[in-house]
């Protein structure tokens, strides 16, 4: 066995020397210029592109078979600037056919190229003589049909240009390996790029390479994955007059903010987008996108629907969503009205930038919205976006028990927000209503509310000092806290000098409650106040928006038996909004008191009156007005004719 192996071994590796000397001899033998000048044209005749090399060639045949060129162009025939510059282009022949004479391309490394693309007014690029004789050399039938069977980019960049749109985009350090459809039909590219800091994996395949070129349709699937985003597609795509796709789109990021920043985009605010996710049909046609089936994520809001994004030189979003559970809360955390420690408005300025960025046209539905502390059962609202100006609608939403409709604009005037607001709560419950919207917590009981308010400014504290417009408010079996105006009347009526105590607690029951307001320029004057109940109260005055203070003065009055007013009693509140004070008029009880009309009627000289005025002074806890003085002192004789009468 071991001699009939030894003789087997002698001729095969005397064949193998032999064909080891003939590629030796043949690579002596071969005309190196020709084997260049035909590597040059099977480039030109695949790609399209004439080959313009400014730098030496380096040939190889045996042990390796490659033709390398150093600082090449290609450019397109009529183009005066190359589309593609490379460092070092190496084509690497198929060996068997160069032992019979015969260069043929298997497969180019092109080391660090600089491509260009620079599309014009027509829509067409430096690149389309490339692609048109792609298309032609790939046709079934085509004479001389040659092609590569891969590409490889190694340490590449790519500038993209469009003047028209202005845009300019740079992908650098790109690493690439194109499979090129040299046998079968389909194309395929995986790879790395960086572009705006970022490194981005990528993949594409396509099912017919050719049709794809020609802008019929063919199967295609592409996945990009970076830090910020990640996108997938996989469906048919064609490009006959305008691009067309249409197939399952999925876009996926850890934070919708950070890769809207990464697109070159504006977020809008400074809370939410943060947790991403979508996954839809989509159908593309020119610079539209429209998604059926849509399934989206964002801050944890699950939605279902149709969208529709367009950029046509301006981006504009429309979806109509449904979803069971939206909490707005995110988008809303770092807009405040009122400044830390709630006493003051908030006097951050706005930033409005956003607003300019995309138009916006949505429609949402929900079973539950949460926004902020506010728990609205079903709602529905729309939001329109436009120029700068946003509108939203609240065609109905169930809240604070009740239901609320109303709209809401915001347009931008350079660094102001003009802000008009009407809306109309029915049935609500009056205690969260006016805690939640106005900070105002002394109001209980239900009713209804209607706003028709506008402000202009740039920031909360500047919408509240232009403050303009009108407000209502009916209520029923409340009340309001702070004091029980029935006790404090029943008190001061059997003795009004009975010191002021503490008016300040308790709370006054009312059956019907009526409020009309009017706002000017932050101040809001009390065209009428009507509360019913056992102690009937009037209100006059006016309240600072700005300041949060009121600055009122009203009348309360026992109800008799009968139904008829009894005793009344003159008032004031003043003060903050959420602590007000409120104590009863001092002249209305000197002069109701039986205790100082004698007490008065004996001062005879103004220091005796002002020992008196002292006196009831520290009685009541008020300062006594002139007016409640008597006007004339009786004379120093009068007494004196009386004591002798006596």
């Amino acid at each position: 066995m071991a001699q009939r192996t030894r003789r087997l071994a002698m001729p095969v590796a005397a064949l193998i020397g032999l064909a080891v000397v003939a590629m030796i001899a043949s690579s002596w033998l071969l005309n190196r210029d020709a084997l260049r000048k035909a590597v040059e044209a099977q480039i030109r005749a695949v790609t399209g592109l004439d080959l313009v090399v400014a730098g030496n060639t380096d040939i190889s045949v045996f042990p390796a078979s490659y033709v390398s060129f150093h600082d090449v162009g290609l450019k397109g025939g009529a183009g005066a600037d190359p589309a593609l510059t490379v460092d070092v282009l190496t084509a690497n022949l198929r060996l068997l056919p160069l032992l019979l004479q015969r260069f043929e391309i298997a497969d180019v490394m092109m080391l660090r190229p600089r491509i260009r693309v620079v599309r014009d007014i027509t829509g067409d690029s430096n690149w389309t003589p490339f692609v048109g004789t792609i298309t032609r050399t790939m046709k079934p039938g085509a004479e001389n049909q040659l092609s590569f069977s891969e590409i490889r980019i190694q340490d590449g960049i790519l500038t993209y240009e469009d003047p028209v749109r202005q845009v300019n985009e740079k992908l650098d350090d790109i690493d690439l390996s194109l499979a090129w459809p040299s046998i079968s039909r389909s194309f395929g590219a995986t790879g790395q790029f960086d572009w705006r800091g970022e490194r981005v994996d990528g993949s594409i395949s396509i099912g017919d390479f050719l049709a794809a070129l020609s802008g019929d349709r063919s199967t295609v699937k592409a996945r990009l994955s970076s830090a910020p985003l990640k996108l997938a597609f996989d469906g048919t795509a064609a490009n006959k007059t305008s691009l067309m796709m249409d197939g399952t789109m999925t876009v996926d990021s850890a934070s919708l903010r950070n890769a809207l920043r990464w697109t070159g985009q504006i977020p809008p605010g400074n809370g939410g987008f943060g947790r991403f996710a979508l996954k839809a049909r989509a159908n593309v046609v020119g610079g539209a996108i429209a998604l059926t089936n849509v399934n989206v994520e964002l801050d944890g809001n699950v939605a279902e629907g149709v969208m529709t994004y367009t950029n046509n030189g301006r981006q504009s979003l429309q979806a109509t969503l449904a979803a069971d559970n939206l909490d707005f809360t995110p988008y809303i955390s770092t807009f405040r009205l009122l400044a830390s420690g709630a006493h003051d408005w908030n006097r951050q300025l706005f930033d409005l930038n956003s607003l300019s960025a995309t138009d916006l046209d949505i429609r949402l539905s929900a079973a539950k919205v949460t926004i902020g502390p506010s728990k609205l059962g079903r709602t529905a609202i729309g939001a329109n976006l436009r120029n700068g100006a946003l509108a939203l609608s609240v065609g109905e939403a169930q809240i604070y028990g009740g239901i609320a409709r109303g709209s809401f604009a915001l347009a931008r005037a350079d660094s102001f927000a003009d802000v008009k607001a009407q809306f109309q709560f029915t049935d609500v419950d009056l205690q969260a209503c006016a805690s939640e919207l106005f900070g105002f917590s002394k109001l209980s009981g239900r009713g209804n509310l209607g706003v028709s308010l506008s402000a202009a400014g740039s920031s909360p504290f500047g919408l509240a000092q232009s403050l303009d417009g009108t407000a209502t408010l009916t209520g029923h079996d409340g009340a309001i806290a702070g004091f029980n105006a029935e006790q404090l009347l029943k008190r001061l009526e059997r003795r009004p000098l009975s010191g002021t105590g503490n008016f300040r607690s308790g709370s006054t029951p009312y059956t019907n409650l009526n409020v009309a307001l009017k706002f000017a320029d932050g101040v809001a004057t009390l065209d009428d106040v009507q509360i019913e109940g056992p102690a009937h109260i009037t209100l006059t005055g006016t309240a600072s928006v700005p300041q949060r203070e009121f600055d009122m003065k009203g009348t309360a009055s026992l109800i008799t038996g009968d139904g008829k007013p009894g005793f009344e009693l003159p008032f004031v509140v003043q003060g903050p909004w959420d602590d007000p004070l409120i104590f009863p008029d001092p002249d209305a009880l000197l002069r109701r008191s039986p205790a100082t009309a004698p007490l008065l009627n004996a001062v005879k000289d103004p220091k005796a009156r002002d020992a008196v005025r002292s006196v009831i002074e520290r009685l009541t806890g008020a300062k006594v007005p002139d007016s409640a003085m008597p006007a004339n002192a009786p004379s120093d004789k009068a007494p004196a004719a009386s004591a002798k009468a006596n």
